[in-house]
């Protein structure tokens, strides 16, 4: 089980436009981020992206979340895969716990 000092540092280090910025093409909009939704075709963007917020919204598909939960979404990992998936794109050293 991945202990959680290693969540609490993906959390804190990931940067959830950087992320999603790695699958969808996002665009500076004030202080968020806008784009096609990844999940429904669309003309005009509706996904936006707020680093301040560390949050996701499609009013698209009426999804939303943070960048664990993107990453569930659109990739279809389990939370630990998430986990895994960002610590190793930060270089965060996974500490396990066994149970």
């Amino acid at each position: 089980m991945i202990s959680r000092n290693t969540i609490d540092k993906v959390f804190e280090i990931a940067r959830v436009e950087e992320v999603i910025g790695d699958f969808v093409n996002l665009k500076k909009s004030g202080s968020n981020y806008k784009g096609l939704s990844p999940f429904v075709d669309e003309k005009t963007p509706s996904f936006m992206v707020s680093p301040v917020k560390l949050i996701w919204k499609d009013f698209s598909s009426g999804k939303g979340g943070n960048v664990v939960t993107f990453l569930m979404e659109h990739e279809h990992f389990t939370y630990p895969e998430a986990i895994r998936f960002l610590a190793k794109k930060y270089q965060i050293e996974i500490e396990e716990t066994v149970q």
